[in-house]
């Protein structure tokens, strides 16, 4: 078998979001990168990148069809040879960030489609999994008012779940609309947070997990004077509470608050996660499968992690294969703690998917279907094609 062909689909197909008004599915669109890995013998695989703004997306769509020339004949059960070749193909323009991208949505393909020639998922491809259901987290409608945010998080509750994560700071600054970033937040917005946090601790009780999200965008004394704002709420963690780039920044918080730490989605392969394990930076780690290299990079990381006792929680809220992708890999993994969702309910997926994902309660349990487990329906994605971008 050999690949004929790496294709990058952009579309725009609807995201979920739970209007608790009427407990109904609003239908709101988003941008989706998918990647499709052909093959001589018909077999397909699908991956994912979807990233955070139309630059990106279409960024990496276009490095893409480069790239499909770059494995164009190469056999894809050769998945760590192929990764290697891309990874080192970029050493002198940067082997992180769209690098990564890039990799990550063939890798997972390429596992979609040895899972399928073998018929059998994903999971059962790394020793097997070590629990029946994957735990989840998902979010409430962030940037919304209090009262809305804590009828959302009352009906996360409901279904089940038993873990949100927010970001009680939305929405972000006027100033941040052109990437500057002052990392300050007035006192208005601090006191608003404060109350968002605890009347939503409120409205689920003392056993359910609070996940704060700040976007790595405050500087250090407001990072500190927020964390330590919101800790009689029994928040479960403080993510990303300064910028990416600066250790000593991220040490300064941890040593200066007494809440847990997650870093991670914006931190790339297993060598960027070493300073941050050898350090002792972050009590929960939260790479994105779709990001950080694929399902062969986010499993290796996660071996790292075990060592030091660090759960890893991917970083996996965007499409249906992000989603499947993360679950999949950490099915074996016993140092898992969640996968991230965006909403309590994923059904307006369904549209563009063969399969619906199967969730309930706080857990998303894969089926024995090959591979991931899904098929993305095609005449969907050709009539919701952006750019010139899909097969």
């Amino acid at each position: 078998m050999k690949i004929t062909k790496v294709t990058p689909w952009l579309i725009e197909a609807p995201s979920p979001y739970l209007d608790t008004a009427n407990d109904s599915q609003v239908i709101k669109n988003r941008e989706y990168v998918f990647v499709e890995v052909s093959t001589d013998e018909g077999i397909t695989g699908w991956g994912e990148i979807t990233g955070t703004s139309k630059v990106s997306n279409r960024s990496v769509c276009a490095a893409l069809r480069h790239v499909s020339e770059l494995v164009e004949g190469e056999d894809p059960r050769l998945i760590e040879m192929i990764w290697n070749k891309i990874f080192r193909s970029f050493t002198y323009m940067g082997s992180r960030g769209a690098t990564t991208n890039i990799i990550s949505g063939i890798d997972i393909a390429l596992w979609d489609i040895r899972g399928k020639v073998l018929g059998l998922p994903i999971s059962e491809l790394f020793g097997g999994p070590v629990r029946e259901g994957i735990p989840i987290y998902c979010h409430p409608n962030d940037a919304s008012s209090v009262e809305n945010m804590i009828q959302h998080s009352k009906a996360i509750a409901a279904t089940g779940q038993k873990s949100l994560k927010t970001d009680p700071w939305q929405p972000h600054h006027e100033e941040e609309s052109n990437g500057y970033l002052t990392g300050k937040l007035s006192a208005e917005a601090e006191n608003h947070g404060v109350e968002v946090i605890s009347g939503i601790r409120e409205a689920v009780g003392p056993d359910f997990e609070i996940l704060i999200d700040c976007h790595g965008r405050f500087d250090a004394p407001t990072a500190i004077r927020l964390a330590r704002a919101l800790e009689p709420y029994n928040i479960f963690w403080f993510e990303e509470p300064v910028p990416v780039e600066s250790h000593h920044a991220l040490k300064q918080v941890r040593d200066h608050v007494g809440v847990p730490i997650c870093v991670g989605e914006r931190i790339h392969t297993r060598w960027e996660f070493v300073p941050i394990l050898e350090n002792e930076l972050a009590d929960f780690i939260m790479p994105d499968v779709t990001w950080t290299g694929g399902i062969s990079e986010i499993k290796k990381i996660a071996t790292m992690a075990e060592a030091y006792y660090v759960p890893i929680s991917p970083h996996d809220a965007s499409g249906p294969i992000n989603v499947l992708a993360g679950a999949h890999a950490m099915a074996s993994v016993p140092n898992h703690y969640r996968v991230e969702t965006s909403r309590a309910k994923l059904n307006a997926y369904d549209i563009f998917i063969d399969h619906p994902l199967d969730i309930r309660g706080d857990k998303i349990y894969l089926s024995d279907r090959p591979g991931l487990g899904i098929e993305l329906d095609r005449d969907y994605m050709r009539g919701h094609v952006l750019a010139g971008y899909g097969g």
